[in-house]
């Protein structure tokens, strides 16, 4: 028998994800990434948990549902297990509703969101006025306030992780031979080896920046305005971001292009008007062709699996997919949707 039931290679946020939840069942795990854990995308700022719009809903929008229902207990559990906080709270988000059209829009997702979403969260329509100085101007005089959407600091959710899975006897180290069942989370890197090998774009990279304000606007909802996501975190600190570039030179540098990100922000939300920028960050996020994250099977690996392709979403999707990479790990039940195996991506 081996002395470890699971391997997981890749120390960002669902490789993290995946060994609490095999440890959790009782696995004996050992997490491999020779850049440390919380590296690569895992390592941003911005932590906005954000749902789908509630219609044509979908297998994908289904799993992220699912999956932003579970984050609560998911890391209270992981801050009691290793006392450090990952900075979650469900506080919800505004959005600014720009004309009449989006206003109509707006009013139709509610009465969906009322039957997608059974009760366990709502998509409001309300009027800016009676939210306060927080609520960013609104054209129409209405914002979306949807209780759904939640925040977290992302590199506090990965030493939270990494806490609580050193409690649970599980380090993440540099190098480890591979025993047991295993799960490749290597983000872009295990991306580019299946373009290499099969040919063809299987997945990407996109860059992001953002950045942090020291700006402490206590417990509110984050905001989303001018496709910008403004998030208040716990710390006494706000993240802005971020840009989508496929095109780049330097895939760790700031630019440009988050100071018209900053600009754009001020000018949504006039609060944030003098308030110190004390990080500007930039990262790669693995982009799977499908848009989906990549689940199952690994094309390459035979008898392995893949867990990648979190792009965006990582973080809001990583307690459902760490729940069905455990259930095919360990008891061999395959609950992973169709247009998230890498099938879809090939």
């Amino acid at each position: 028998m081996a002395m470890v039931d699971v391997t997981v290679r890749g120390a960002g946020i669902f490789g993290l994800s995946i060994a609490w939840t095999c440890a959790r069942r009782g696995a004996k795990v050992q997490v491999v990434d020779p850049f440390g854990a919380g590296s690569g995308s895992s390592s941003g700022l911005v932590g906005a948990l954000a749902p789908h719009v509630p219609e044509n809903w979908n297998a994908k929008k289904a799993f992220q549902f699912d999956s932003l229902i579970m984050a609560e207990p998911f890391w209270k559990q992981v801050e009691a297990t290793g006392g450090v906080s990952p900075g979650y709270a469900r506080l919800g988000r505004l959005q600014p509703i720009a004309d009449a059209r989006t206003l109509e829009l707006a009013h139709a997702r509610a009465i969906t969101a009322a039957e997608l979403w059974q009760d366990r969260a709502e998509w409001r329509v309300v009027e800016a006025k009676s939210l306060g100085s927080w609520c960013p101007p609104s054209p129409t005089g209405f914002v979306i306030h949807d209780t759904l959407s939640a925040r977290m600091h992302p590199r506090r959710a990965c030493a939270a992780l990494v806490s609580a899975l050193a409690v649970m006897g599980v380090d993440v180290v540099a190098e480890a031979p591979d025993q047991g069942q295993i799960v490749h989370a290597t983000g872009l890197a295990g991306l580019q080896e299946l373009n290499q090998a099969f040919g063809k774009t299987v997945g990407n990279g996109v860059k992001g920046q953002a950045a942090l304000l020291r700006f402490d606007a206590g417990e509110v909802p984050q905001l989303f305005a001018d496709a910008i996501h403004i998030v208040p975190h716990a710390d006494g600190t706000l993240a802005i971001g971020s840009t989508s570039e496929r095109d780049y030179d330097d895939p760790s540098s700031t630019d440009a292009a988050l100071d018209d990100v900053l600009e754009r922000a001020t000018r949504a939300v006039p609060l944030l008007h003098g308030a110190e920028v004390i990080e500007r960050w930039a990262g790669v996020r693995p982009r799977s062709k499908s848009r989906a994250p990549m689940l199952g099977a690994h094309p390459l690996h035979q008898g392995q699996f893949i867990a990648n392709g979190g792009f965006k979403i990582g973080f809001g999707m990583a307690p459902k997919v760490a729940e069905v990479m455990t259930d095919l790990m360990l008891d061999g039940r395959d609950s992973i949707p169709e247009d998230f195996r890498p099938e879809a991506s090939l």
